[in-house]
């Protein structure tokens, strides 16, 4: 089916479209701009229904054509679009994706950190189980190889007749002329903590460049929460006017009650909304892309982030708000206006992405196609948080529909270690202020103690925000249990040894250059943590 049936059948539903535009934009500028928008989706709605019914087959031999397929990979950013229940904006196009595929309720990270995240993700594998487990690690005087027989997922598309890319949003959107003037496109963020050969995962040629009749398999970096910045600048929402047309004000959101109603923290959460809205139409914008080069009807889009957003108590920590996250599937073959609400890892888009494209799972590998006909819902998902950056931390967690349960190795130690990337952020030092006040709640104080139990667990059903540990009553002693026993059973089976680097290793990570930097090694206060870091070894030690 070729474009011009798409937009013909849209104007069908022209009149209908610009109403409801209207009802929902005053401003003529943002209301183009949505028209724009509000036509991509529609003909993604169609598109992919177009696409189910056809199969995965040509229209000329019919024999059968395997999809291409696109990751997009969104930074630092919870599932706050619309069609997972955010009541503040509007997401028109996550939400028709969602509308249009599959839309995973439960869906968690293995670690809430983006190099720990990614590592696991591109191999398939629990960080824990291929020494990755440690932010931003792999550096000159301590390179960190992968066990054998550990491949990475685009090398193993790449080996098997699959065009490969990892690119920004802006590389994605290339076309034709631009390309003719720079036929080159540069690998994007990869942020892998191991040793990797960029050549033999990733072309050096552009997508719509590829050999006829070759299937893609994309990875599209979005910036996502990362967009903010630290927070609560101009730039940003003067950047949210000028594309989008408006900004979400401080007054109309609500935040998690962790959380204290201050003038920064509020003003940060809603710049935070502007990126989710911002990554909402760079969504739009990538489905034009597909929809020009005639590629939509065959391409199985993967939407997800690599971990929650970037504040106090998300990204870092084991708390839904750090690893629970948005997970959407759609195309030919994907079941439509689907909600999946059984626990899935995001290591599992690596056995789904090769069973698409008929290529055999590693044997090593540790991910789950969850679109198998005889898949076996997890029971259980598991993450694991170690150092970030100069900042030593081991916790675990394990969690089953109902049930959270989190193991500190550092009892001794406050949540809110010093941590220079942390630290600089407003909207923690807006918390400490608050908290040196005397202004905070319990709830909010939380973050903010000098010490952590020992085990945490929580009923996010009755508890979604995780905030009444219930390790210590009568009634948790039997969930007690039972975690710590499945706890116990994946670090045996998938090599989790749980213990922090040596001191050598520390000091040789923490002060060496990654390739994709992110700390400044240079900074007088990130000096002044590793030595701290260096005397809480004894002082407030690790304990198993």
């Amino acid at each position: 089916m070729e474009c011009a049936f798409y937009f013909g059948f849209c104007r069908t539903y022209r009149t209908t479209i610009a109403k409801e535009q209207i009802r929902k934009y005053q401003n003529m500028k943002h209301f183009q701009r949505n028209i724009l928008v509000t036509t991509f989706f529609w003909l993604l709605t169609f598109g992919t229904s177009i696409g189910q019914s056809t199969s995965l087959s040509s229209s000329n031999d019919r024999q059968p054509v395997r999809p291409n397929i696109l990751w997009v990979i969104v930074e630092d950013m919870s599932a706050d679009f619309a069609c997972y229940g955010q009541k503040s904006i509007e997401t028109p196009n996550v939400d028709a994706l969602a509308k249009n595929g599959t839309r995973f309720s439960r869906a968690f990270v293995t670690a809430p950190i983006c190099s720990i995240s990614r590592s696991a993700l591109i191999t398939g594998r629990y960080q824990t189980s291929i020494g990755a487990q440690n932010h931003r690690s792999s550096v000159p005087g301590h390179t960190i190889e992968l066990p054998p027989n550990s491949p990475l997922v685009p090398a193993l598309m790449r080996s098997n007749g699959y065009h490969t890319n990892n690119l920004t949003l802006e590389a994605f959107l290339k076309d034709q002329t631009e390309l003719a003037a720079s036929p080159k496109v540069k690998v994007a963020k990869t942020d892998y903590n191991f040793e990797w050969d960029e050549k033999t995962c990733y072309d050096d040629t552009h997508w719509s460049n590829r050999a006829a009749k070759k299937p893609f398999f994309v990875q599209i970096q979005l910036n996502g929460g990362k967009l903010r910045g630290n927070g609560n600048g101009t730039a940003w929402p003067d950047r949210v006017r000028k594309d989008l047309g408006s900004t979400t004000s401080s007054q109309s959101i609500t935040i998690p009650p962790y959380l204290a109603a201050d003038p920064v923290i509020l003003e940060d959460w809603a710049q935070y909304l502007d990126t989710v809205r911002y990554t909402d139409w760079e969504l739009g914008r990538i489905t034009k892309r597909l929809i020009d080069s005639g590629d939509l009807q065959n391409t199985v889009i993967f939407f997800m982030t690599d971990h929650g957003i970037s504040h106090i108590r998300n990204k870092q920590f084991l708390y839904d708000g750090g690893t629970h996250v948005p997970l959407i599937i759609s195309g030919p073959g994907i079941a439509s206006h689907a909600v999946r609400e059984d626990l899935v890892e995001h290591i599992d888009l690596a056995a789904t992405t090769l069973a698409l494209a008929n290529i055999d799972k590693p044997a090593t590998m540790q991910s789950k196609n969850i679109l198998a006909s005889d898949y076996t819902p997890r029971r259980f998902v598991f993450a694991a948080r170690d150092r970030a950056d100069e900042t030593v931390d081991l916790i675990r967690s394990v969690r089953d529909d109902r049930w959270k349960y989190i193991y500190n190795g550092f009892p001794n130690r406050p949540y809110l270690q010093p941590n220079n990337y942390k630290d600089n952020k407003p909207i923690v030092q807006a918390m400490r202020r608050l908290f040196a006040e005397g202004k905070l709640d319990q709830n909010q104080s939380l973050i903010l103690a000098n010490s952590r139990p020992r085990e945490e667990l929580y009923d996010t059903h009755a508890d979604p925000y995780e905030l009444n540990n219930l390790a210590q009553t009568s009634s948790g002693k039997e969930k007690l249990a039972e975690f710590r026993k499945a706890l116990a059973e994946w670090q045996s089976q998938t090599n989790d040894l749980a213990e922090p680097e040596s001191e050598a290793v520390y000091l040789l990570e923490t002060i060496g250059s990654h390739p994709e930097a992110g700390r400044n090694t240079e900074d007088k206060q990130y000096q002044a943590n590793v030595q701290l870091m260096i005397e809480w070894r004894t002082s407030k030690p690790f304990m198993k």
